[in-house]
């Protein structure tokens, strides 16, 4: 599978939070930088233990904005976000299923979610850093760290 390069524009794209509110990748250029942190379900163990400990890190939370994405339909979204008082956007790639995860290469058709894939992009709405993970494996907070870091 082919994932965007470090260098390379983020591909856009439009979907919904938790709440049902419209989110474009694109409303955050010359605003903010972005964190896309696909998972693959909510509830599941190792991706509950990854969104609680970004919870955990409110500064780093405050560096940038944090766009979770996972294949489940939102109603599930809201009330995994309630249940793990998470403090940023869940955003839904249910239908059509796996679209924005196909899009930057993530997305694995024989499980139906998306892979543990995560982009930083910049203002500019540049990819600056990214990693792909297995599926069972959690990720470093400090990586996004040291990515966002980069950038100033």
């Amino acid at each position: 599978m082919t994932f965007p390069a470090a260098g390379s524009r983020a591909p856009d794209f439009s979907t919904q939070n938790q709440y049902g509110e419209p989110v474009r990748l694109s409303d955050y250029a010359g605003r903010r930088d972005v964190v896309l942190v696909f998972y693959p379900y909510a509830f599941s163990q190792v991706c509950t233990s990854e969104l609680a400990a970004l919870r955990d890190r409110p500064a780093l939370l405050e560096s940038a904005e944090f766009l979770a994405i996972s294949c489940d339909p939102l109603f599930t979204l809201r009330a995994y976000s309630d249940a793990e008082n998470l403090p940023f956007s869940l955003l839904t790639d249910f239908w059509p299923h796996g679209a924005i995860a196909s899009t930057y290469g993530v997305f694995d058709p024989d499980r139906g979610c998306a892979r543990r894939g995560t982009f930083v992009i910049d203002r500019t709405g540049t990819i600056r850093w990214s990693i792909v993970n297995p599926l069972p494996q959690a990720r470093n907070l400090d990586d996004y760290a040291e990515a966002l870091a980069s950038l100033r």
